[in-house]
């Protein structure tokens, strides 16, 4: 079975997605690049993930052609593939439709740097305007919103996150989720946060290249 360990892990971060509160039912979609073999590994469409094992995991190059796998694969494979094609050093995309973020999606919010855990994504968290979901247009709206960034919002519809692996990107998700709690509540006390300024904002970002284990 190609990609063996990469299925095997999409099945474990798929469950932990729902345990974690950042998606409900069979929505949202999660995906790991192997370099070596320049394939990834994405969730099938439209499964339960308590019900999904290994070989119902789609392997897929990045020219968006089936490489192994019966099932279908995320409607959103395109939004998955362009970060692998075009961010060095992307391993792996999440997608969420977490409380918080997904309410700020709607509202048509970027997150600024209200607190020092908005730096998982950069020194902010860009929201992007609605795009029909499961298109390359979304595909490409997320890659160019996102910029440098490791997470955007897209609008009236979810949370996306990048990252270097599968543990890291499913926390940038869940931290993220907690960056736009904390907005949303300033916002609900009729309170405009007082956000960190550029100097602070990048000395966090500085401090999290060393912070996690090797």
């Amino acid at each position: 079975m190609l990609l063996q360990e990469e299925r095997e892990k999409i099945v474990v971060y798929g469950q932990e997605m729902l345990k974690r509160g950042l998606t409900a039912g069979t929505f949202g979609n999660l995906s790991i690049y192997n370099e070596k073999e320049n394939l990834f590994a994405i969730s099938p469409s439209g499964m339960d993930y308590f019900k999904t094992d290994a070989s119902d995991v789609v392997v897929m190059t990045l020219d968006g052609e089936k490489a192994d796998g019966d099932r279908k694969p995320s409607s959103e494979v395109d939004m998955h593939r362009i970060f692998y094609q075009k961010r060095p050093g992307i391993k792996s995309v999440v997608h969420t439709h977490p409380r918080y973020a997904t309410t700020l999606a709607c509202l048509g919010w970027s997150i600024p740097p209200l607190h020092y855990l908005v730096a998982y994504s950069g020194k902010e968290v860009p929201c992007i305007p609605y795009v029909p979901f499961g298109t390359y247009e979304l595909a490409q709206a997320a890659l160019d919103g996102m910029g440098d960034n490791y997470a955007c919002i897209l609008g009236n519809h979810g949370l996306l996150c990048v990252g270097g692996n599968i543990s890291y990107t499913l926390d940038v998700s869940e931290q993220i989720e907690f960056c736009a709690q904390l907005y949303y509540n300033c916002k609900a006390a009729g309170q405009e946060p007082k956000l960190l300024n550029d100097e602070q904002i990048s000395s966090v970002l500085e401090a999290f290249q060393t912070y996690r284990q090797k």
